[in-house]
């Protein structure tokens, strides 16, 4: 059975949207899903299924903790080795790029197409740029842009549904997972 990282996006924010790691275990292993294993408290899971679609998989766990919960929680599912190779990619980007102040992995449903991916493109400038490879879109923050922003170069609004992680806990998690 092949691992799978599920990442869950927009939920422990304010009071109602609160799903510990212990519930989201719980919620994965009763829909049917085996070897759960969560990592911190920003819905960060590695699963075993004997599904072999990544939509049935993200469809299966949206289901699930809706009805755990009572709210929408939208999944970003990829196989493990899709996973190592986004790590490996951050990796790489952060050697090439030895001025980075920050590192965001934006980690996307679906791939962006290719009006999308040049509007991308286009926001580069002295502050940073976003490189997107596959359904993974780093986003390259130099010094000098104003600290606490996560989106300075206005991108994650073009990437539809996903989530974020800086390229240091994508590291982590493949190096645990992958």
């Amino acid at each position: 059975m092949p691992d799978y990282l599920a990442f869950l996006r927009a939920i422990n924010l304010g009071a109602t949207r609160k799903f510990p790691a212990a519930a989201i275990a719980a919620a994965t292993t009763a829909a049917g899903f085996d070897d759960v294993e969560t990592h911190l408290h920003t819905g960060n899971v590695r699963l075993r299924s004997r599904m072999r679609s990544r939509e049935r998989i993200e469809a299966a766990l949206e289901r699930a903790y809706l009805a755990d919960r009572g709210f929408e929680v939208p999944v970003i599912v990829f196989r493990a080795d899709e996973f190592a190779g986004i790590a490996g990619d951050a990796r790489e980007l952060a050697e090439a790029h030895p001025d980075l102040d920050r590192h965001y992995v934006y980690l996307l449903k679906r791939e962006l197409d290719p009006a999308e991916l040049a509007e991308v493109e286009a926001r580069a400038d002295e502050r940073g740029e976003t490189v997107v490879r596959g359904r993974a879109a780093h986003v390259l923050l130099r010094r000098g842009y104003t600290p606490g922003q996560v989106d300075p170069l206005g991108v994650a609004r073009l990437f539809g549904v996903g989530t974020n992680r800086n390229a240091a806990v994508v590291g982590a998690l493949a190096d645990r997972w992958c």
